[in-house]
C-alpha cells in the first residue's frame, strides 16, 4: 500500500512525538535526579544507583523492543508505554527510597520502547536523513522546552511531586500521536514470527556499524558528561553556564530539522566528513577557550556536529538491515555508551581537559572513517536489494 506525501509527513510527526516520550525522561535525568535527592534527602551515591538503574531499564527495553515492536500493534504499545511510564513516574514521587530502584529502572524500560519504535518507524522511510533529523529535531526541541519549564517554573516551587506529575501529563499528551500511528509495518505482519535470537541475527556489516556507532558516542557522550566542569574551571558564572547550555539544546534541535530539509542529498560520504570537521572545530574552539565567548562558541559548533553525526550514522545503520531490526538497536548503543563514556571520561579528566578532548577527537575520527569509506560502500550496495519499499509498508489502515 502506497501511501501519499501528506500521510507520510503525518507518519513522521506522529513517530516523533512517540520517540519524545522516551527521550525526555533520558534528556531530563539529571534535572530530575537532581529534584529527587532534594525532595528526599539521597545521598549523591543513592542518585547515583537510580541513573544506573534507569539506564539498565532503558538497556533491556532497547533489547525487548526488537522482539515486541514488531509483534505488537503500534498504537496500543504507544498508549501502554505512555500510561507505564507516566504511572512509575507519578508512583516515584510518593515511594519510599526502598521502591525507587525498580521505578526507575522500569521508567527506563518503556522510554527505551517508545524511542525504539520511533526509530523503527523512521527506518521504514525512504528519506532516512530527512525522517531522522525531523524525529531528533522536534525530540530536542519538546526537551529544550520542558528543561527550560522544569526547573524554573515547577521545582522551585513544588520539588520532585511538581516535576514528576507534570513530566506525567507532557508523557500522556505526546501519547496522543498513537491515533495518527499505523498499527503495525504490511512488511513484518506478514512476515512469519521469528524468536529473539533470531531477531538479533543482523548482517555482519550492521552490527559493525553499532559497533562503530557505540565509539563515535563513547567519546561524544564523555566529553557532553564533563562539558559544564570544563566551564567552572573557567570559572564561568552559573548563569553563564545556564545560557550556554539552553542555547546548545535549542541548536541541536535547529541543527537536526537542517537535516530533516537537505534530506539525503548530500549522499553517504559526504555527510560524514563534513561531520568530522565540525566536530573538529567544535573541539579545537573548546581547547583555545579561556573564557565565556569561546567556550559557549566551541560548544555549541561542538553540539551541532554531534547531533548531525548522530543522525546520519543512524541512517546508514538503517540501510545496513532492510527488515529494520538494527535501527531499534541505536538506543541501545547509546545506553550503553552513556555508562562506558563518562566513566572512561572521568579517569581522563584526572590528568586534564585535553585528553578528554583528544578521545572524542579519535573517537570522531574513527565514526567519520568507517562509516564514510567501508560503511558507506556496502551500505550503497544494499539499497538496491531494499528498493523503494520504505515508507510503502506502513499500514494507516
Amino acid at each position: 500500500m502506497t501511501i501519499t506525501g501528506r500521510q507520510t509527513l503525518t507518519l513522521m510527526l506522529a513517530a516523533s512525538f512517540a520517540s519524545t516520550i522516551g527521550g525526555l525522561p533520558f534528556n531530563s535525568l539529571p534535572i530530575l535526579l537532581g529534584a529527587l535527592t532534594d525532595s528526599f534527602g539521597f545521598s549523591a551515591q543513592q542518585a547515583g544507583f537510580l541513573g544506573s538503574a534507569c539506564f539498565a531499564g532503558f538497556f533491556a527495553g532497547t533489547l525487548a523492543a526488537v522482539f515486541v515492536i514488531d509483534r505488537l500493534s503500534w498504537r496500543l504499545l504507544t498508549a501502554m508505554a505512555a500510561i507505564a511510564a507516566s504511572a512509575a513516574l507519578l508512583l516515584s514521587s510518593r515511594m519510599p527510597a526502598a521502591a525507587q530502584l525498580p521505578l526507575w529502572a522500569l521508567i527506563g524500560f518503556f522510554a527505551a520502547l517508545m524511542t525504539c519504535l520511533g526509530l523503527r518507524i523512521m527506518g521504514d522511510m525512504a528519506n532516512k536523513e530527512r525522517a531522522l533529523g525531523l524525529r531528533q529535531g522536534i525530540e530536542l526541541g519538546v526537551t529544550a522546552l520542558v528543561l527550560f519549564i522544569l526547573p524554573a517554573f515547577v521545582i522551585a516551587r513544588y520539588q520532585y511531586t511538581g516535576a514528576a506529575i507534570t513530566l506525567s501529563l507532557i508523557i500522556l499528551l505526546l501519547s496522543l500521536s498513537a491515533f495518527a500511528l499505523p498499527r503495525r509495518s504490511l512488511a513484518t505482519a506478514q512476515a512469519p514470527q521469528l524468536s529473539l535470537a533470531q531477531q538479533l541475527r543482523l548482517p555482519a556489516i550492521a552490527w559493525g556499524g553499532l559497533c562503530v556507532f557505540f565509539l563515535f558516542l563513547v567519546g561524544q557522550i564523555g566529553l557532553w558528561a564533563f562539558l559544564e566542569r570544563m566551564g567552572h574551571a573557567l570559572e564561568l558564572q552559573p548563569a553563564e553556564l545556564g545560557t550556554v547550555f539552553a542555547v546548545l539544546k535549542l541548536l541541536g534541535g535547529a541543527a537536526a530539522l537542517v537535516l530533516a530539509i537537505v534530506g539525503d542529498r548530500l549522499g553517504l560520504r559526504l555527510p560524514q566528513l563534513i561531520v568530522f570537521a565540525v566536530i573538529c572545530t567544535g573541539l579545537l574552539l573548546l581547547y583555545r577557550a579561556d573564557g565565556f565567548l569561546s567556550y559557549a562558541f566551541g560548544a555549541w559548533v561542538w553540539e551541532v556536529g554531534f547531533t548531525w553525526g548522530c543522525v546520519f550514522q543512524s541512517a546508514m545503520i538503517a540501510r545496513l538491515d532492510s527488515r529494520g531490526r538494527a535501527i531499534m538497536l541505536i538506543p541501545a548503543a547509546f545506553a550503553a555508551s552513556s555508562m562506558v563514556g563518562p566513566a572512561l571520561a572521568g579517569t581522563l579528566v584526572a590528568e586534564g581537559f585535553e585528553s578528554l578532548l583528544l578521545l572524542a577527537l579519535v573517537c570522531a575520527a574513527t565514526g567519520a572513517a568507517a562509516f564514510g569509506v567501508y560503511i558507506a560502500r556496502r551500505a550503497t550496495a544494499a539499497a538496491p536489494e531494499q528498493g523503494s519499499a520504505g515508507i510503502a509498508v506502513a499500514s494507516l489502515s
